[in-house]
């Protein structure tokens, strides 16, 4: 599963689009995006999922604003080549050896993705 894969399950669950999809018609095969071509048939706080998860973290972690904050908090990989292999899954077109503007790229892309997907964000977190 593709790192925004991993992160979309963690957050949407096995019920979102992405996850296992039971109503594929026969001989057809699951796909690896994440991008569903239709309206999302949910809508999930996000806030709510990850500021739980943050919180059974025992740390402080300001996801909201940080790439690496939210990995941590959906229990992901969230080493630099963690974020490199999601940078180049969501087409970054930057230096990825600037791992400062390449994470604020990415969590502002996630965010948006995640918000297109039927993830209801907070008003502080701008997409």
């Amino acid at each position: 599963m593709s790192i925004f894969g991993s992160i979309m399950s963690k957050i949407f669950g096995h019920g979102s689009a992405q996850a296992a999809s039971p109503s594929l018609a026969p001989g057809a095969s699951p796909t690896t995006t994440a991008t569903p071509a239709s309206a999302p048939a949910q809508t999930v706080d996000v806030a709510a999922i990850v500021d739980k998860a943050a919180t059974a973290k025992g740390e402080k972690l300001a996801w909201r604003t940080s790439i690496v904050d939210l990995m941590k908090a959906l229990d992901l990989d969230s080493s630099l080549t963690a974020r490199k292999e999601l940078a180049k899954e969501l087409h970054y077109t930057g230096d990825t050896n600037d791992s400062a503007t390449m994470n604020v790229w990415l969590h502002k892309q996630v965010m948006t993705k995640l918000a297109a997907n039927g993830g209801k964000l907070p008003a502080d977190i701008k997409t």
